[in-house]
This record gives structure tokens, C-alpha cells and sequence, in this order.
């Protein structure tokens, strides 16, 4: 403990302007005024509200009176009445866009602000919230989109996650009191579906003697996946080891720089050993070593789309292109799914699934809304991420959601895979939203030059992340490419992989069998070799 009050208080001398506007007031003074603030006009609004309250309840002012709403889906589990609720507002309100982020959440745009209570209301009124889906706050908590239901599901965690948001979630005490945000996942699964080394707080499912339980891992963020704390934890002490971690974050999490104040920078300045010692010292959990985890599958969708699972059902997958989906078709989608008693689930690769019964997945396949989206069930489409990018994001240095359409679309032409898998993750800037680093192929937005010299968007290109069983950073092998050049450099990749992969063997496997071993000069002259 001591190790941590000296790091803290070295880095206490100066706090960061977020923390001296916390102190104005408090979110629920916000939230419980928030009708009369938006009946007062945008004109009439804050900057601290704009640029910080609001955001605590997942409100993000776009400008123009526009906000962009982020809902809080937990585990991306989707009951039909909250889909078609989902559907309705963003029709209504929301000029009938949606984007599904990587966090199995959605997000609502073009929001009017005199809106924001009526839209707020309509979704308490099925159950989900906005609540503390922005800054420093905890962030929809993610697992495996088959939780509960796969045959390699061994710990339902849907109960788990409920349990860990009874401690922060709508609690006053819990809102906007960390340093910086704080994510989580947990995964009961053999299958590594939901990138769950990438997190502040990662359980991940874990044998030790005869016990299964879950490893505990620590400090993930963009560019950093997380460490193996050295604990075992078992299933009924989650919730007091996450307490006792949460409460040191709040404590001694650093508030000076906030591109530094990630539970990561913490674990950093005093070693995770101190920090492991400090959770054993404040867990009322009787913790042991870490245990073999149990990650032995890799997540794979089949040919067919469907996904087989326990209890004679299957989650057939709806392919969506870099996440971009419309309240319409959700409401479609929803509507069709009722009759099944159906359930949809989010993915972290910005689709869904709908979980049915085994004899419903034909007449799901034969719908017109299956078949509108049925162009982007390959493999290039099937496992692709791409963050906001400039349209909607003001950090964008790229488009990135159409770059990312237009290149899986040529390279399903120039390159037909079949049996195959292929991460292709795109981030808009550093900040890394379309976790670009874990990719088998990633794409990070910059500028670069044309052939003219003249300034164009581009590319940094990355290649060889690992999710499936291990975590490990991609690594640049193509700095500054003009997006127009781009997919030409992908085709010659993805040539090599198509002439060397074994059957059925994904890129991820592909690149530990074969490129990884080959250092960057040697790695692009072979590529070169392709066309």
C-alpha cells in the first residue's frame, strides 16, 4: 500500500482541468434538472454540462444542438422490446442511424437536444440506460456474445456482470469519482470472442487443481493489453476483488494527466506485484495463485452463419458493415425475431446475432432482412471494426467506416476466401476506438502524400495482432500509405495468405505459422513477391 500512496502523491501536486470542473458540482444535479435544462434551450447550456456533465449520463453534444446518445447494453444482450424501443427513437429522433461499438453497446446519433429527457425516459421505460457510458466513469461491461449458451460456456457471466454494476451503476457515490474511465470484461468461455485482453479489468476463465474460476488480469488499454495480475479468483469473489480494485483506482489513481490517468499508469509507476499485495491486503476474498486458463478454441463463424449451440438452438449472425445499422432495419430485425422468442446479442466486432431455436435459422435466412446484408456475410466483412472516423468524430483523421467498406468489398472481389478468417480493424486516429492493434491486418488513419506530394488520407498498416489465446500487439510494417494505394498493399497480403494458409487456417493462425517469423525487411520482401 505504501508504494502506491508514494506514487499518488507524486503525481498529486497538479490536477487536470477535468477534475477541477468535477468539483462545480455533481452529475445528479445534472440529471435530476435534465428536462428543465433541455427545455431552456442549447443556446442556454453550460460549457462545463456540455463538456462534461452531460457526458457523465452517455451524452455527447455533437454541436449544432446535435448529441450523440450512447446506450448501455450489458453483455450486448438485447431483449426484443428494448430492440424495438432502440429502433423507434432512433427513427423518431435519431434520422434512423445506429452504430454498434466494439463495447457490444449502441450508439444513437443526430440527436436534438431538446430531446434528450423524452429519448432518456423511452429507454428507462424497457429497462436500459445511458448512464455513465462517458468519461471517467465504468463502461458496459463485455463477454462472449454465446455467454450462457455455447458448448464451451462453462460460467454463465451475464449474473456476475449484474452483480458488478448493483455496485457503481446509477449509484451517485460511483458516478464520475474515478480518475479515468474503466472497463471491463469477463469471459466464461473457451472461446475468446470479445477481446478480453484489452480491458483496465479482465476475468478470463481459468482451471486451478479442481476449481474453475477465472485468471485475473490488469491494466489494458489501446496499444497495452493487459497483465497477468497472478491471481486466481474464484466465482464467487468477483465481486470483492472488483470492489477492492475499483477502490483503489479511486484512491490512488493518478488525476494529474489525463492521457496518463488509466488504472495501466498506476500498475506502471508501482509494479503489479504491489499492486496484487494491495488487493490481497483489501479483498475480503480468500485469493490464490494464478491457474491454467482455459482459452482453447478460436472464435470462427461458420460458412453457413449459423453458430451451433447448447439446447438445440443457434445464433445465426448478421453481418453489418462497419457497425453502421438504421432503426429500421433493428425494428425489422426485432419484429421478425418476436414469433421465435428470439434474443439478439451484440458482438464486439459491430454486428449481432439472433439466438433461436434451431428450426427457426432457415425461415431467419429466407427473410428480407437477412438477405439485405447477406453481400457482407464473407470474410472480410464478417470480422471487421472500424470506429467513427470524421464524419462523426472530431479526433478523425480518416473516414474510416467507408474506407473500411470499400477495401473489404475489393478484396472480396480481388481475393475470394472461402473457409477463411481475417481481423480487419480500423482506427480513424491514435486513439485507437477500432482497436486497430490486436488486428490481424489493422489500419491506423494518418495523413501521408499522393504521388504528387500533395496531402491525402492514409494509412499506418499493421499486421500479426493475437486475441484468440494470447495478447499480443500488432506490428507496423507500412507507415504513412495513401488509403488509394492501401488495398493494393492488402491484396498483395492476402495473396500470400490465400497461396500459403493450410486448410481452413485463419490469418491469426497463418501469421504465428509463417510471418511471424520473418523480420520486416525479409516479411516485405516476400509480400512484394505476390500480385
Amino acid at each position: 500500500m505504501q508504494k502506491l500512496h508514494d506514487a499518488y502523491q507524486a503525481r498529486s501536486k497538479k490536477e487536470n482541468k477535468i477534475e477541477q470542473i468535477k468539483k462545480l458540482k455533481t452529475p445528479t444535479s445534472i440529471y435530476k434538472n435534465l428536462k428543465t435544462i433541455c427545455e431552456s434551450g442549447y443556446e442556454n447550456l453550460k460549457d462545463e454540462d456540455s463538456k462534461y456533465f452531460l457526458k457523465c449520463f452517455g451524452l455527447f453534444d455533437k454541436g449544432d444542438g446535435k448529441f450523440m446518445i450512447r446506450v448501455r447494453i450489458p453483455a450486448g444482450q438485447l431483449n426484443i422490446e428494448q430492440a424495438l424501443m432502440i429502433g423507434e427513437i432512433s427513427k423518431e429522433f435519431g434520422e434512423d442511424y445506429i452504430d454498434i461499438t466494439t463495447r457490444q453497446q449502441i450508439e444513437l446519433r443526430f440527436i436534438k437536444f431538446e430531446n434528450l429527457y423524452t429519448v432518456l425516459t423511452k429507454l428507462d421505460s424497457v429497462g436500459i440506460t445511458t448512464f455513465q457510458t462517458g468519461v471517467d466513469n465504468f463502461r458496459n461491461i463485455v463477454t462472449s456474445s454465446f455467454d450462457g449458451l455455447s458448448e464451451d460456456s462453462i460460467i454463465e457471466c451475464m449474473p456476475i456482470i449484474e452483480d458488478l454494476q448493483s455496485i457503481f451503476l446509477k449509484k451517485e457515490e460511483w458516478n464520475s469519482v474515478l480518475p479515468r474511465k474503466f472497463n471491463t470484461a469477463i469471459l466464461g468461455t473457451k472461446t475468446n470472442d470479445c477481446n478480453i485482453f484489452g480491458h483496465d479489468c479482465c476475468f478470463i476463465l481459468a482451471k486451478k487443481d479442481d476449481k474453475i474460476g477465472f485468471n485475473f488480469y490488469l491494466g489494458g488499454r489501446v496499444g497495452m493489453q493487459a497483465e497477468d495480475s497472478g491471481l486466481f479468483v474464484n466465482v464467487d469473489d468477483v465481486k470483492e476483488v472488483y470492489i477492492s480494485v475499483i477502490n483503489l483506482f479511486r484512491e490512488f489513481g493518478f488525476r494529474d494527466n489525463r492521457n496518463k490517468n488509466r488504472l495501466h499508469f498506476l500498475i506502471e509507476a508501482v509494479g503489479m506485484e504491489a499492486f496484487r499485495d494491495a488487493i490481497i491486503k483489501t479483498t475480503k476474498a480468500k485469493l490464490d495463485n494464478s491457474g491454467e486458463l482455459l482459452l482453447e478454441n478460436e472464435h470462427k463463424v461458420p460458412q453457413s452463419g449459423a453458430t451451433k449451440l447448447k439446447d438445440n438452438k443457434s445464433a445465426l449472425l448478421f453481418s453489418i458493415p462497419s457497425g453502421i445499422f438504421s432503426g429500421s432495419d433493428l425494428i425489422r430485425v426485432a419484429e421478425l425475431s418476436k414469433p421465435m422468442g428470439a434474443q439478439i446479442r451484440l458482438s464486439v466486432e459491430q454486428s449481432f446475432y439472433i439466438v433461436c431455436s434451431d428450426m427457426y435459422i432457415y425461415a431467419l435466412k429466407q427473410s428480407d432482412i437477412y438477405a439485405k446484408y447477406s453481400n457482407y456475410q464473407n470474410t472480410y466483412f464478417v470480422n471487421q471494426v472500424a470506429c467513427a472516423g470524421t464524419a462523426t468524430c472530431a479526433f478523425g483523421v480518416i473516414p474510416n467506416k467507408p474506407d473500411a467498406i470499400e477495401m473489404a468489398e475489393f478484396l472480396n472481389k480481388e481475393v475470394p476466401l472461402e473457409d477463411a478468417k481475417v481481423r480487419m480493424y480500423w482506427s480513424a486516429c491514435p486513439k485507437g476506438c477500432g482497436i486497430h492493434g490486436i488486428a490481424d491486418i489493422g489500419f491506423e488513419g494518418c495523413k501521408a502524400k499522393d504521388e504528387n506530394g500533395e496531402t491525402c488520407y492514409g494509412v499506418h498498416i499493421l499486421l500479426g495482432g493475437k486475441a484468440s489465446f494470447e495478447a499480443k500487439e500488432a506490428r507496423v510494417i507500412y507507415k504513412s500509405v495513401p488509403l488509394s494505394d492501401a488495398k493494393y498493399k492488402v491484396k498483395k497480403i492476402l495473396r500470400m495468405y490465400q497461396s500459403l494458409r493450410e486448410a481452413g487456417e485463419s490469418f491469426e493462425a497463418f501469421d504465428t505459422r509463417v510471418l511471424s517469423h520473418l523480420d520486416n525487411d525479409k516479411l516485405l520482401e516476400d509480400i512484394e513477391g505476390y500480385n
